[in-house]
């Protein structure tokens, strides 16, 4: 198993356990963040380490190899002078760092798979900590937008609850009455002023008439004459 498997199920358990004390969602990213952070700085020390016990091992593995050039090498000039018993032990020699060659060897294939796991393991953690950190960016931002309409919310409920509110709707309903009986006034006195325009009217049309008789009397006693 991974470091990186070994993070998830980390994380997996505070997950949980803040779930259950029904923490807000940016805690839990703030937690994950920081977990994942942490689990990077583990990686990549783990990483460096594994790189540097590869070069050492390769260090070694190359002298080994030489060694067991020159142990070949004495086999051959033994032979040559005539000392098998020499040769044999050079060849001896030789074949045993033969063996170490190939258990460096597959040291070093060993280190080289850790390194790509880690590698592979921390491309994977920085893309999730990326959206991760990318994800608290616009939690936050929803989170402050949620504040504020709650908060405004809050205000018109209590707004429209508060007494001040029932005071004003009971003050605009008296306007409204006062401005009703103003036009009840208004429209009575335009009414009498309109009877008194007809009155008018006819007091003149008995005058008129009246003075015309008064007229048409006058000439007919000057007829007369």
């Amino acid at each position: 198993m991974g470091i990186f498997s070994r993070f998830r199920d980390i994380v997996s358990a505070n997950l949980n356990s803040m779930l259950e004390k029904a923490e807000d969602p940016e805690k839990l990213i703030k937690l994950m963040i920081q977990e994942m952070e942490d689990t990077l700085v583990e990686m990549k020390a783990s990483c460096a380490s594994a790189m540097a016990n590869k070069a050492r091992v390769k260090r070694h593995l190359e002298d080994i190899r030489e060694r067991a050039n020159r142990w070949a090498g004495k086999a051959k000039l033994a032979m040559e002078k005539g000392r098998e018993d020499l040769a044999r032990e050079a060849i001896t020699e030789k074949k045993n760092l033969l063996a170490e060659v190939e258990a460096r060897t597959a040291e070093v294939a060993n280190l080289e798979e850790l390194v790509g796991q880690y590698q592979d393991d921390i491309r994977q953690l920085e893309e999730k900590l990326q959206a991760a950190r990318n994800k608290h960016r616009v939690l936050v931002q929803r989170h402050i937008h949620a504040q504020k309409r709650k908060t405004a919310q809050s205000q018109i409920r209590r707004a429209d609850s508060s007494d001040a509110f029932v005071r004003f709707d009971q003050f605009e309903s008296r306007i409204d009455r006062m401005e009703a009986d103003a036009d009840l006034v208004n429209y009575g006195k335009k009414a009498s002023n309109l009877d008194d325009e007809f009155e008018k009217l006819e007091r003149d049309d008995e005058v008129e008439r009246e003075l015309a008789d008064l007229k048409k009397e006058i000439e007919s006693g000057r007829g007369k004459e």
